[in-house]
């Protein structure tokens, strides 16, 4: 029955279903967060895209219609209909990984650790290690093709969502076995990234040292810049001042930055005693717009655990 209102929501013009207002996620700290304004030409290619997933999904439910009507959602920041439209899905198709895994990412947006751990677990016994499933993307990088594969995406968010809940020894483990999964830079750098910070959250500063190896000046990053600035500031090459500065034009993009890069700085400063420093940049980060960058999440669970 939800599917069906589901579905004459969806088909309402552009920004009817946001009259009520009600937030999209409450985060850790107990702000709501909405469903954001957008620039009317980026609303207008979202909500195209929608259409598209929903009505092919009308036409053939199948699992990849599941999957791209979820995944469409939660490009809006609509998480709980994301999650409800994937939760159908796996009840008709309960031996797809695919769709644990992007139920598993949206649990991750809506700060539902646990329940993104579960169904990571899950996505990881279903999906077979190799040969390597290239992932689609839903939003095009600057080369046009996809560079990561679900295995990589399900070991990097199993070990992101057992590090926001501060199992690092778990985080651990899921980053090192998607490391095995690593087949360019990119994703080189977005893995090494997080095992350096999980371990340092350890006190392995000799493994973490040692992993940062992975990663040297010249890579070739199309999507990765700001872990590969993180990282070479772990290894001294840029200062944490430099890689905190965000230039980009786009609002958007420029939020994304700051999240991210802003999460790495934080760490940076936590790890070298500063923690009075680390705490001004988390809070920096968590008063920007960009609520669903995994480096917004993390200084929100870093603040959230200061609280208690």
């Amino acid at each position: 029955m939800w599917l069906f209102t589901l579905a004459i929501v969806a088909a309402c013009g552009p920004g009817e279903q946001k009259k009520e207002a009600s937030p999209v996620v409450i985060s850790l700290l107990g702000t709501p967060y909405f469903e954001p304004e957008r620039p009317a030409e980026v609303q207008a290619r979202l909500d195209s895209n929608l259409e598209v997933a929903r009505k092919n999904w009308e036409a053939d439910p199948s699992e990849d219609n599941y999957i791209w009507y979820g995944r469409r959602l939660g490009y809006l920041s609509r998480y709980q209909e994301s999650v409800d439209v994937l939760t159908e899905g796996i009840a008709r198709f309960p031996s797809s990984a695919k769709l644990y895994r992007h139920r598993g990412h949206r649990y991750i947006s809506m700060r539902l650790f646990d329940r993104a751990i579960e169904d990571l677990n899950q996505a990881n016994s279903l999906m077979p290690g190799f040969p390597l499933d290239v992932e689609p993307d839903g939003l095009p990088n600057a080369i046009n093709k996809p560079l990561s594969s679900t295995q990589f995406n399900i070991l990097y968010h199993l070990g992101l969502a057992h590090y926001l809940k501060g199992n690092f020894a778990q985080a651990e483990q899921a980053y090192i076995e998607c490391l095995k999964t690593c087949d360019n830079d990119d994703l080189m750098v977005a893995c090494v990234d997080w095992l350096y910070m999980t371990y340092r959250r350890q006190g392995k500063t000799d493994l973490a040292s040692s992993i940062l190896g992975n990663v040297y000046e010249g890579m070739n990053i199309v999507e990765n810049d700001s872990y590969y600035k993180r990282c070479l500031m772990y290894q001294g090459k840029l200062s944490p001042d430099s890689v905190l500065q965000v230039s980009a034009t786009d609002p958007e993009q420029a939020s994304l930055t700051l999240a991210t890069q802003g999460y790495g700085v934080g760490n940076w400063y936590l790890y070298n005693g500063d923690s009075a420093k680390a705490k001004s940049i988390f809070e920096q980060v968590v008063a920007g717009k960009n609520f669903g960058a995994f480096g917004f999440i993390a200084a929100e669970a870093e603040l959230f655990r200061w609280k208690k």
